[in-house]
C-alpha cells in the first residue's frame, strides 16, 4: 500500500540506508489548507522509517523554518542527505525567506548524530545561485528563482563532493532555461558554484528533483518536469510531463538533455531512484494527480526498474510501457 497521511499531503521526498533502517524524508503540509496549491508555503520536512521500502512508520518531523531573519525563515524544502567522512549525517534542503516573498531559494544544511535529530548548521545560505551563469530573479523571465532540490554525493574518484541543483541558465529562449546546476567541495562545508552541468535549450523551462545513480554499472541521471514547464516547442509537439530519465556516461557530466525520454507520466512525480539492500532498484514518487486532475499527495509503493533492450531505464513492471 502506499504511503498514506490521512491529515497531511506529502510530495517531494528523498531516501538513505542507515543499514539498520530506511528512512524517507519527505515535504508535508495539512490537508486542513484546503488548497493544495498553499502546501508549497506552509511546509515541513516529514520523517518516516521502514524494514523494507514498504511498511512506513512516520516519526517526528525533521526540519522546520527558521526564526526571522533567516534564509529560510518561510521554507524548507527538497534535499538530501549524505554520510560525511566523520559519521555523522548531512542533510542539504532548499530555503526560502519571508523578506523575499519564497521567491530566492538557496541551500542550506543541517546536521544529525542519528538520522532524527537535526541542527541547522546556521541562518545564512550555504550556496547560491551565481549570475555568472544562472539566472537571477528578475519578476520577468521566470516566476522565481530557482536553485533548489539538492543531491549531493561524493566524487566517483575519490575527489571531494558534487551537488546537483535545480537551475536555470542565464541565456536562451525563457521556457527552456532549466539546467542541471552544479557546485562541488571539498569538505561538504565549503562550496564553489560551477558552471551548469547541462545546456540549456533543450526544452525544459526547469528540471525538478534531480538524481543520479549507477545501476549495473550504468549511470543515469533523472530528474521530473510537468507539461507546464515543458518549452512551447515540446508542448506542441504532443509532449507531457512526468518523471524523466537519461542516460549518461559520467556521474559528473555533462548530461545531454535533450536525449531525456519519460519514466512515468503525470500521475507520478518527484521521482527517486532507491537501492535495497540485496542490490535492486526501485523508483518511488508521489502521486501527483488523479484523471480528474486532483491533486494527490501520498508516496507511493517501490516500482521496479531496470534497463530494456534500446538502452533505457524503464519501469519494469509494464505499469508505463505505453511511453515507449
Amino acid at each position: 500500500m502506499p504511503y498514506i497521511l490521512s491529515d497531511v499531503w506529502t510530495w517531494d521526498m528523498w531516501f538513505v540506508d542507515d543499514g539498520h533502517e530506511y528512512h524517507v524524508f519527505y515535504l508535508k503540509a495539512s490537508r486542513a489548507l484546503g488548497d493544495p496549491n498553499r502546501r508549497h508555503f506552509n511546509v515541513t520536512v516529514g520523517h518516516a522509517v521502514s524494514d523494507d521500502l514498504r511498511g512506513w512508520r512516520e516519526v517526528s518531523d525533521a526540519l522546520i523554518a527558521s526564526e526571522s531573519p533567516a534564509f529560510d525563515d518561510y521554507t524548507t524544502w527538497t534535499g538530501s542527505v549524505v554520510r560525511a567522512p566523520d559519521g555523522t549525517w548531512r542533510m542539504f534542503y532548499t530555503g526560502t525567506s519571508r523578506a523575499e516573498s519564497g521567491l530566492v531559494q538557496r541551500v542550506g544544511v543541517a546536521a544529525s548524530d542519528d538520522l532524527y535529530t537535526w541542527a541547522k548548521s546556521s541562518t545564512e545560505a550555504l550556496v547560491e545561485a551565481d549570475a555568472t551563469w544562472y539566472e537571477k530573479y528578475d519578476g520577468v523571465a521566470w516566476f522565481d528563482e530557482a536553485w533548489r532540490d539538492p543531491w549531493v554525493f561524493a566524487d566517483p574518484d575519490g575527489d571531494g563532493w558534487h551537488m546537483l541543483v535545480t537551475a536555470r541558465a542565464n541565456q536562451g529562449d525563457t521556457d527552456s532555461r532549466g539546467v542541471i546546476g552544479h557546485a562541488t567541495s571539498p569538505d561538504l562545508q565549503d562550496w564553489t558554484v560551477c558552471p551548469p552541468l547541462s545546456n540549456p535549450g533543450a526544452g525544459f523551462g526547469q528540471l525538478e528533483v534531480p538524481q543520479i545513480a549507477t545501476i549495473d554499472g550504468r549511470t543515469v541521471l533523472v530528474f521530473s518536469c510537468l507539461h507546464g514547464e515543458l518549452s512551447e516547442d515540446r508542448r506542441s509537439a504532443g509532449e507531457h510531463g512526468g518523471v524523466w530519465a537519461v542516460p549518461v556516461d559520467s556521474a559528473t557530466g555533462p548530461y545531454d538533455i535533450e536525449k531525456a525520454y519519460r519514466l512515468t507520466d503525470e500521475s507520478l512525480y518527484a521521482g527517486r531512484l532507491v537501492q535495497d539492500r540485496d542490490g535492486a532498484w526501485w523508483l518511488f514518487a508521489f502521486h501527483h494527480v488523479d484523471d480528474s486532475g486532483t491533486f494527490i499527495g501520498t508516496l507511493s509503493d517501490p516500482l521496479p526498474v531496470g534497463w530494456a533492450p534500446d538502452g533505457r531505464l524503464h519501469v519494469s513492471d509494464g505499469q508505463f510501457d505505453h511511453l515507449a
